[in-house]
């Protein structure tokens, strides 16, 4: 649809019916004039389509589209690629397609006995092996009342899954303007929830990690051994863990209180230096027998050579579990987020205990980072939100099979959580909002990140902005774009650092820009 004006837009949506709509406009059988119906997905409109449709038109006077919607496409990994919004359009905007119907039953069967076409098209591929059970059944349901199936002659068979996977096109703008215009957003809309973000106050209970980017040359390797002479140019060091959360949230205007565990060394004093000057209240726990956790990336003209973790992975004791918890029980914030990197302060055996500390009223936030340590976000259950990626979600539910959008239900339902948004990567990430798999429950929004340099931290940029959206009262759509924004934003720079609203402002600028078209 790129290139139409909104009112041209609104011109083509009068084709899109519900069932009921077009039933009414269509009238009963026997009709003056014939009605066609074609079923299919329709992710993407390809020249095989095209040619079903050109070829169905052909055989009556009405040509009425029914694509099969969202919640019910599972036949691929995050599929549907196009949203159900966006496909009606696309097909809308053909001109032999009179009537476009968004079918929310998981076959075409309910509608054809409810619409009653005079023919249904099938492609040529469902009939040139014999006949397909879930074909013979739609041909019973036209034998039924009178009806009749036919086969769109021709023997090549285009596939939408292949064209997609082999190079997705890049809709993320189409998709958010469809998505957008479904929940009655504006952009003005999103910057008022941008600018609610001012004096939030939020409580942050996290493990603290100090990233530090060792900057090399290399030199050569040792001819007897594997390994690799690198000389040293210069050191780069970055708060991060929960600490960069509560840098974000600080950024965008928040109030912050963050209570984590040091160990009694330089780099506390660097942590609790770097935090004072963001402005952030630190309330730092500090623990002599175990170091302040640090990982030390080493990189020689751009490639990754090593990364070097100084931690200590160990429970915190009893005596320091109860003060995060007095800490906890004595919050006036707003929201409270849980950071979980799985380095002493979070395990089965305290979460309970410091979830239960929370006072009535807060919004609470949990994200766990499981990369490559033990750890599980299904232990933070009844949250509000809950942020965690494709890989800890498959790791929580035992699933490394299940297709994303039955993958991210489970994990929605089992964590008893009001909101989900499930971090896809490259892909961006799905938004569960309800548990009832019979009603649209869940929303996607793509990655709206342009050339990728350090994707570390992009998470916790979207946790900060999609928390702070929630807490102004902004739905659960606003809270997963501005998320992105921000998570694109932390992965189009190197190294750590917090996202300034100016800079999401900006971005918002660029995507709005380029979702109108001008």
């Amino acid at each position: 649809m790129t290139g139409l004006t909104d009112p041209e837009k609104d011109m083509f949506k009068r084709k899109i019916k519900t069932r009921e709509e077009l039933r009414a406009i269509i009238g009963p059988r026997p009709r003056a004039k014939k009605v066609i119906m074609c079923h299919g997905t329709f992710d993407l409109v390809h020249p095989g389509h095209i040619r079903h449709l050109i070829y169905a038109k052909s055989k009556a006077d009405i040509l009425v589209t029914s694509l099969t919607t969202d919640q019910h496409i599972g036949k691929a990994n995050h599929r549907p690629f196009v949203p159900e919004s966006l496909r009606a359009m696309n097909l809308a905007a053909l001109e032999i397609v009179d009537y476009v119907v968004i079918d929310e039953n998981p076959t075409p069967i309910e509608n054809l006995k409810f619409i009653q076409p005079d023919y249904f098209a099938k492609g040529y591929e469902y009939n040139k092996d014999g006949l397909h059970p879930k074909t013979a059944e739609e041909l019973a349901t036209l034998d039924s009342y009178g009806g009749e199936v036919i086969f769109t002659p021709g023997d090549i068979v285009y596939s939408s899954s292949r064209i997609i996977e082999s190079e997705p096109p890049n809709l993320a703008t189409d998709k958010l303007h469809a998505l957008m215009q479904a929940e009655g957003l504006t952009f003005d809309g999103l910057r008022d929830i941008l600018a609610k973000f001012k004096g939030v106050k939020v409580h942050v209970i996290g493990d603290t990690i100090v990233d530090s980017y060792t900057y090399c040359t290399l030199i050569g390797g040792n001819t007897k051994t594997p390994t690799f002479s690198l000389k040293f140019e210069n050191q780069v060091d970055f708060v991060g863990g929960a600490g960069i959360v509560a840098k974000h949230l600080k950024m965008a205007g928040a109030e912050v209180k963050f209570t984590t565990v040091l160990g009694d060394d330089a780099l506390k004093d660097y942590v609790l230096k770097d935090l004072q000057e963001y402005g952030v209240e630190c309330d730092a726990i500090i623990d002599r027998t175990r170091p302040t956790t640090q990982k030390n990336l080493f990189t020689a003209s751009g490639y990754r050579m090593l990364k070097v973790d100084k931690v200590d992975n160990r429970p915190v004791s009893d005596k320091t579990l109860d003060q995060f918890a007095k800490s906890i029980a004595a919050t006036k914030a707003e929201v409270v987020v849980f950071s979980d990197f799985r380095h002493g302060i979070f395990n089965g055996r305290t979460i309970p205990k410091l979830t239960a500390a929370i006072p009535p009223g807060p919004l609470r936030v949990a994200d766990s980072q499981v990369a490559s340590r033990w750890g599980n976000i299904l232990e933070f259950q009844g949250f509000d939100l809950i942020t965690p990626n494709e890989r800890e979600a498959r790791f929580s539910l035992g699933d490394q099979d299940s297709t994303i959008r039955p993958l991210a239900l489970e994990l929605y339902q089992r964590a008893k959580c009001k909101y989900l948004i499930l971090k896809m990567g490259e892909r961006g990430i799905i938004t569960y909002v309800a548990p009832d798999p019979n009603v649209r429950s869940f929303l996607t929004v793509d990655s709206f990140t342009e050339n990728v340099v350090d994707a570390v931290g992009a998470g916790d940029a979207l946790l900060s902005y999609a928390s702070l959206s929630l807490a102004r009262g902004g739905s659960p759509v606003i809270a997963s774009i501005l998320g992105s924004i921000a998570a694109a934003i932390a992965c189009e720079r190197d190294g750590n650092e917090p996202i300034d609203p100016s800079e999401v402002l900006k971005k918002l600028a660029k995507v709005e820009k380029q979702t109108h078209y001008e």
